[in-house]
């Protein structure tokens, strides 16, 4: 009987070196920009109760059709996290943190959607969320974060750049504001019912908002044609808006305002935006985005507590970043390679120490002869070859050997010093 092969599953992958390294910087650096700005790090749970999510909105299609949903062996409906910022609010709920409460996250995330390029079924998100202030500053604070995350990757925020991410921006206005702005666009859709295609018209039953979400060609003019929210919007909701432009302007972060801008979730209030990375197709260009969500950690059965937040793609940005030509994968090469003939215990030892002294060390197996362990040194791309034979470990010495094309016309190219002495003379081979 012919043993099974198995492969990932549809819409995953395996993340394999160098872009786990990539992948490793990538967050490393972020969790960097997160703890300069006071934010601390949250590991919420991968799976929550259902009812975490469906709290999004029943007419968003991460509930009505992406949700990765079960019922477990103790009769519960759980269901994995499709994204971070409801188990973020239900951590708040359950916890009560000091406010306002800074916290950012990495992880998975899950979605039954249609597999795309650089779009997976389960996949990786950086993000950062307040909760606990209306303060419109806030919200520039956490644009900007993600603003100056991505210059760090190279994806700068001035416009016409190969290599630019571009900003856009728009306001919700309260909730209280909705009522009459819904009320519009169902009265505006309703009028060209005919005009529209059918998932949005099926979208229009549960809430007219979704439907400026669509990107189907037969919608387009209408969506265009659409109320602006903008002229809905009271007072407080509109000088708030103002003063996250405004402060963006004074941080220099050029911006877009976007009217029919609403995000995919339905908790949104007041403050949205989104990133679109001009390497990347239009139709697929989104890398990243947030919003304010006020009444959401009330939703969750918390305290009626404010809140604003953010999730960037870490799979599209990479992307984008690999069409722009930036942020490319880290050198993973080990620095030096240690070749042991002895069959004893030196080339074990050797290493050891070597990586105790912060060096990246690595070595052959299985009892290879000296010129297939030399192969292995050369394929490995380490810098310095340290080698010990029989001769060498009698005299407590080693052979190091630079590896370095650039250092091959040294006088010295391979010289033997005493092992209790050499950790210093490879560092210095290795200096640039």
């Amino acid at each position: 009987m012919a043993r099974p092969s198995f492969q990932a599953a549809p819409g995953t992958r395996d993340l394999l070196s160098p872009d786990t390294d990539r992948w490793r910087l990538f967050t490393a650096l972020f969790a960097e920009e997160a703890a300069r700005a006071g934010f601390g790090q949250i590991v919420p749970p991968m799976f929550e109760d259902a009812g975490v999510f469906t709290r999004l909105g029943e007419a968003s299609d991460v509930v009505s059709k992406e949700l990765y949903d079960f019922e477990d062996k103790g009769g519960r409906r759980i269901a994995l996290r499709p994204e971070f910022t409801a188990s973020v609010c239900r951590a708040y709920a359950q916890n009560r943190q000091l406010t306002p409460w800074k916290t950012w996250y990495v992880g998975s995330a899950f979605r039954y959607d249609k597999p795309q390029k650089g779009r997976y079924r389960q996949f990786d998100q950086v993000g950062a969320e307040v909760i606990g202030s209306h303060d419109p500053d806030l919200d520039i604070e956490l644009i900007a974060l993600a603003s100056r995350f991505y210059e760090r990757v190279g994806l700068t925020t001035t416009q016409g750049q190969p290599n630019s991410v571009t900003l856009m921006l728009n306001s919700l206005g309260d909730k209280a504001d909705r009522p009459a702005y819904l009320a519009a666009l169902q009265s505006h859709f309703q009028a060209n019912l005919g005009e529209l295609s059918e998932q949005s018209a099926k979208t229009l039953e549960l809430n007219p908002l979704r439907v400026l979400d669509s990107k189907r060609r037969e919608d387009a003019e209408l969506v265009a044609a659409a109320p602006i929210l903008s002229d809905f919007i009271s007072d407080e909701a509109g000088a708030a808006f103002e003063r996250v432009q405004a402060g963006l302007a004074a941080l220099n972060i050029p911006f877009t305002i976007a009217p029919r801008l609403v995000r995919g979730l339905d908790y949104y209030t007041r403050t949205t935006f989104e990133f679109a990375a001009t390497s990347l197709d239009a139709a697929q260009n989104a890398v990243g985005g947030g919003g304010r969500y006020d009444g959401l950690v009330a939703d969750l059965g918390g305290p009626d507590e404010p809140g604003v937040g953010f999730a960037l793609g870490i799979d599209r940005t990479l992307l984008a970043c690999d069409e722009a030509s930036v942020f490319a994968a880290p050198d993973t090469a080990v620095d030096v390679w240690v070749v042991s003939t002895t069959g004893d215990l030196d080339g074990l030892a050797i290493t050891d120490e070597l990586r105790r002294a912060g060096l990246r060390v690595d070595r052959s197996f299985d009892h290879r002869s000296m010129k297939a362990q030399m192969k292995a040194a050369n394929r490995s791309g380490a810098a310095v070859a340290v080698i010990v034979g029989d001769d060498e470990a009698a005299a407590g010495t080693v052979s190091v050997r630079s590896m370095r094309s650039d250092r091959q016309s040294d006088d010295r190219p391979q010289f033997e010093i005493s092992r209790s002495e050499m950790v210093g003379p490879i560092k210095e081979l290795l200096l640039p």
